[in-house]
């Protein structure tokens, strides 16, 4: 089953621009744990010349510890925060002629809306009333927000780590614990066609911030490519 290959960007300075052309989707960083307006408009602008689809990636207000570190909100502001966000990247895109198709949650978020079911509720709220439209939702392929989806037949994106490691139990290796990144490109590559092979995922994910990430992604994406395995650009 062919997969996207995504990238989360628009999150530190000096991001090379060919990641952007590597990713067939663009994961874009919306002020929470990241990003401004000015860094907004540089990924917009970056993912459209590339053809990429967009995709919004909201986060706990917590820039200090980059989203990783869960915060302890009320579902009215969770849903609040997530909607300042998305319709933050919205008005952006729309001056940069480019259309938020999907969206996932970024760090503790993504892990809690999979945990919660009321942060997933939350976090859905909050895209509806910042988009107004309905987009792809990403995630972990189990837990609460890929339930959600299914009960409410949206599209969703099953996600998978080319960049992360997985223990015995299938989950992913906390970042506190040694070896949970994987920054060597060919091991990265060997697990991102062992993902795609298994048929579970619609996407697979580098992180813009792992340590060599450029060249991870290219040995990701010519892995997939070489495969038959990376879908053809095109909507969410």
């Amino acid at each position: 089953m062919a997969v996207s290959l995504n990238v989360d960007l628009g999150e530190l300075p000096g991001e090379p621009e060919e990641l952007y052309s590597i990713a067939t989707m663009v994961n874009v960083a919306c002020g929470g744990h990241a990003g401004d307006e000015a860094t907004m408009e540089r990924a917009c602008e970056l993912a459209r010349r590339a053809g990429a689809r967009l995709a919004a990636h909201p986060s706990y207000p917590d820039r200090a510890g980059f989203g990783r570190t869960s915060v302890v909100m009320t579902s009215a502001e969770l849903a609040s925060s997530v909607r300042s966000q998305v319709e933050a990247l919205a008005r952006v895109a729309l001056r940069v002629g480019i259309s938020i198709e999907a969206v996932k949650p970024h760090g503790a978020l993504y892990h809690d809306a999979a945990r919660d079911p009321a942060i997933a509720t939350a976090v859905v709220e909050g895209i509806e009333a910042g988009l107004g439209f309905p987009v792809a939702l990403v995630g972990p392929p189990e837990g609460a927000l890929a339930r959600l989806a299914t009960i409410e037949r949206r599209a969703y994106l099953r996600e998978g780590f080319a960049d992360r490691a997985y223990g015995p139990d299938g989950k992913l290796v906390p970042r506190t614990q040694a070896g949970a990144l994987i920054t060597d490109p060919a091991a990265a590559r060997a697990q991102a066609l062992r993902l795609a092979g298994a048929g579970t995922f619609e996407t697979l994910c580098v992180h813009g911030d792992t340590p060599g990430a450029l060249t991870i992604a290219r040995a990701v994406r010519e892995g997939l490519e070489s495969a038959g395995l990376l879908e053809t650009r095109g909507r969410a």
